[in-house]
């Protein structure tokens, strides 16, 4: 997902383990591939990275940070064995009851309740911590046929998830897993057809007049 937010950066870092997801899928390829990036970082640079990769938060009831942003890369570092994340306020709702913060955040898209299936959820089935996040290759999918130009980056939140919606009705699940690079190739023409002008980062030729 790609947000463009104000931000208020925390001079203090943010152990990742009180970090609480927003959303209840990620990708892992591309989780991996993040992994692969901070192992590629130059020697002693960390402090440096993890400082370019501020992570947007708002801060809910019982000061506890929900990131609305850059699951992959909270993930990534946790699982690379990293501890705490720098972290940017973007709003501060810990003074809402928990409902109506969840109300809040979801009637200002902070919030995607959506399992690896596609299928809305309830609020109270969102993860607790980033190590809970499930898989979507769908959503693996939609980040790769981006960066292979399928369609462009954009503001809208959780642009990748409403891509992977649309390529999980188009190309079958269990070919995800042995065939990844040529449902990428397929999947790119079909992210610049007629059928995807809805979506947010369309790159096609709108042949109408």
């Amino acid at each position: 997902m790609a947000m463009s937010h104000p931000v208020h950066p925390i001079l203090h870092p943010v152990k990742i383990t009180d970090l609480r997801p927003t959303q209840m899928t990620v990708g892992l390829r591309e989780v991996g591939a993040k992994r692969e990036e901070w192992r590629n970082r130059p020697r002693n640079a960390e402090g440096k990275f993890l400082g370019s990769h501020m992570i947007p938060a708002v801060i809910g009831p019982g000061g506890t940070p929900w990131i609305v942003d850059h699951h992959h890369l909270a993930l990534a570092m946790h699982k690379e064995g990293v501890d705490q994340v720098m972290v940017s306020v973007i709003a501060k709702l810990d003074t809402l009851p928990k409902k109506r913060f969840l109300a809040f955040m979801d009637a200002h898209n902070w919030l995607h309740p959506y399992d690896a299936r596609g299928r809305r959820r309830d609020f109270d089935e969102l993860p607790h911590t980033i190590a809970d996040l499930a898989d979507d290759p769908y959503r693996s999918l939609a980040g790769e046929v981006r960066r292979s130009g399928g369609y462009a980056k954009s503001p809208t939140p959780y642009t990748e998830f409403l891509w992977a919606d649309f390529f999980r009705d188009r190309i079958k699940a269990e070919r995800l897993d042995d065939h990844f690079d040529k449902c990428v190739i397929e999947a790119v023409p079909l992210a610049r057809g007629p059928e995807a002008r809805h979506l947010p980062g369309w790159a096609g030729v709108d042949g109408t007049d």
